[in-house]
């Protein structure tokens, strides 16, 4: 390609909307352009890095066997109200009646249309295992967009969805994908963490997610400071140390803690209010939180310093539904408006975070308007109730696997694995005969990628105050020729006579023969990125040679002018060495 007949529309100024360095350099280089709140039209740079990405992503899921399928971004409403997520979405989905008056959807993913169509086409053992997948534009009504295509209101999508006789073909079928999608992430220059996750409105009881450690990401991850434990916030387990372990069994006996007293606490609801008021500390405190868990009244306690984690609380109890209480609800269950709640004398069902057995005198609500209890200890003032880890983990907790400390970090979400199990298969009817002509339902796994996000993510996490720096497998060309004088016949001559043996070798390159000047040419270049560049200039072809720079390092090569080409393939060929040897650490593809 030539630069003088490209569209590459850059930008001296940081647009006012982007917010983000990845957001900055993608409309600053050229990549993307806005067209309304989180919908983006692709240039042609940034359209070839997404390609690049796709084809990567194609290239590994064909190796596991997988078959690549298109569905219909356009769904009907019934098929999530027969799989019973119309309302887990709720305003995240883009829902319209067409002209005929059908409810339909625009699918932010598409487990209910795979499994309509395994239902209607798979009905044998013989059949499976059977894996197929997708690259498709997927939609998704966020209330705020930002951060450019790393929160958008349309994205483009890899999503694979496996289908199997037993939990032992889920598992297989699901490390295929695992190994498949680390081979994915490093060929396209990622440095990535696995963590195990919670499932989400998808479903599933196994879950992984890719993340890419940024602080520009949206998701919190604890990462154990020793070992290879990893999850993300919703997820994270909080060690239990030997002592606390003995504790939990049964209260200890507490002899110098003065009897319960209830204080005057007139408005004061708020940890942060009731703790000024009676001058302790957030972590004597006893917050008891009224949910609704299947539609029963269940009171939980939380240390006042921590937050309660609901997914947590969901598994403890082994409910499908959770919410907090509404006000009626809570001052039916406790005598009490909102915000003097207390475990004393109440009578449903209590749970427990665990910390709170490290509680000898502690301070809660009266269940009475503007009143608090303190002096109050487990156990002796209310029954012992049952422990559960059920708080959200935070930086400097005990890592459940090991005790070392947990680091908390953010991240962008890159991909997502789950083990769904039957939860859409016995939803919307896919049954198959096994062997033995009994019916049975379809396992499903389900297996995403952002393909944006990779490009955002790379570009977040590897950029300098000049631009970009690509990875050379998604860049939008691997090498840049620069002639720094098209006045200047016998450089131009020379750069020409390069930029063509590069292209005639397979060599994904870019000639910038725009007439411009030399640092003019050397910014535009640092701000897209380009990752191998090839300056020819007055200067070093008196000396016979042009000037070879990797954009990132601060190392120019001086290569003799009849070398270049050589050169140049033989830094290609070391690079994509480095490539696949990070690559070939997760293994071979499985192929399913």
């Amino acid at each position: 390609m030539r630069w003088s007949k490209a569209f590459v529309p850059t930008l001296k100024e940081v647009p006012a909307e982007a917010e983000i360095a990845s957001h900055q350099l993608m409309l600053r280089a050229g990549l993307i352009r806005k067209l309304s709140a989180g919908a983006y039209t692709y240039l042609p740079l940034g359209f070839r890095s997404l390609l690049k990405t796709v084809e990567i992503i194609r290239d590994e899921m064909n190796a596991t066997g997988a078959q690549e399928i298109l569905m219909p971004a356009i769904q009907p409403a019934e098929l999530w109200e027969e799989s019973g997520r119309m309302k887990d979405y709720g305003p995240l989905l883009m829902q319209f009646k067409d002209r005929a008056g059908r409810h339909t959807v625009l699918g932010p993913t598409h487990e209910e249309v795979v499994t309509d169509l395994v239902r209607n086409h798979v009905s044998s053992y013989r059949q499976l295992p059977l894996i197929l997948y997708q690259i498709q534009t997927k939609f998704r009504d966020e209330i705020r967009p930002r951060f450019g295509v790393l929160r958008s209101r349309e994205f483009l999508m890899k999503d694979a969805y496996s289908f199997d006789v037993d939990l032992d073909g889920l598992n297989r079928s699901y490390e295929a994908m695992y190994r498949a999608y680390c081979r994915i992430f490093e060929r396209c220059g990622l440095d990535f963490v696995v963590v195990e996750a919670e499932s989400g409105p998808i479903g599933g009881d196994v879950s992984h997610e890719f993340m890419v450690p940024s602080d520009a990401g949206e998701d919190i991850l604890l990462q154990c400071s020793a070992c290879s434990y990893a999850a993300n916030a919703e997820r994270a387990e909080v060690g239990l140390p030997e002592q606390l372990k003995q504790r939990l069994h049964q209260p200890r006996t507490v002899s110098d803690v003065p009897a319960v007293q209830k204080v005057d606490t007139p408005g004061r609801t708020t940890i942060e209010q009731v703790s000024a008021f009676l001058n302790c500390r957030p972590e004597q405190m006893i917050k008891t939180l009224i949910y609704l868990a299947d539609g029963q009244p269940v009171a939980v306690l939380i240390r006042g310093d921590h937050e309660a984690n609901e997914a947590k609380i969901r598994r403890a109890l082994g409910v499908s539904e959770l919410s907090l209480a509404d006000a009626e609800t809570i001052e039916r269950v406790t005598g009490a408006p909102v915000g003097f709640a207390g475990p004393v004398g109440l009578s449903c069902r209590i749970v427990a975070d665990r910390a709170i057995a490290e509680i000898e005198d502690g301070v809660t609500g009266a269940n009475e308007a503007d009143a608090h209890l303190v002096h109050v200890v487990p156990g002796r003032d209310f029954p012992w109730p049952e422990f559960h880890d059920l708080r959200v983990a935070v930086h400097g907790d005990p890592c459940p696997r090991c005790g070392a400390a947990l680091r908390q970090r953010r991240g962008i979400e890159v991909g997502h694995v789950f083990k769904l199990g039957t939860k859409y298969s016995e939803a919307l009817g896919a049954y198959f005969l096994d062997a033995h002509e009994q019916r049975r339902p379809v396992i499903m796994g389900c297996y995403g990628i952002g393909v944006n996000r990779i490009l955002a993510a790379r570009i977040e996490t590897h950029h300098d105050e000049h631009g970009i720096i690509w990875s050379t497998t998604i860049a939008p060309y691997r090498v840049l020729v620069l002639p720094l004088a098209m006045q200047k016949e016998q450089i131009v001559q020379t750069a020409e006579r390069i930029y063509e043996e590069l292209r005639r070798r397979g060599v994904d390159v870019i000639l910038d023969d725009r007439d411009a000047r030399a640092g003019f040419k050397f910014k535009d270049a640092d701000l897209i990125g380009f990752p191998l560049r090839i300056a020819v200039g007055e200067r070093g072809l008196k000396e016979g040679v042009v000037e070879l720079k990797w954009r990132g390092s601060d190392q120019v090569q001086k290569v003799p002018v009849g070398e270049a080409v050589e050169r140049v393939l033989a830094e290609l060929d070391r690079d994509e060495a480095e490539t696949q040897r990070r690559v070939d650490r997760h293994g071979p593809p499985i192929v399913r």
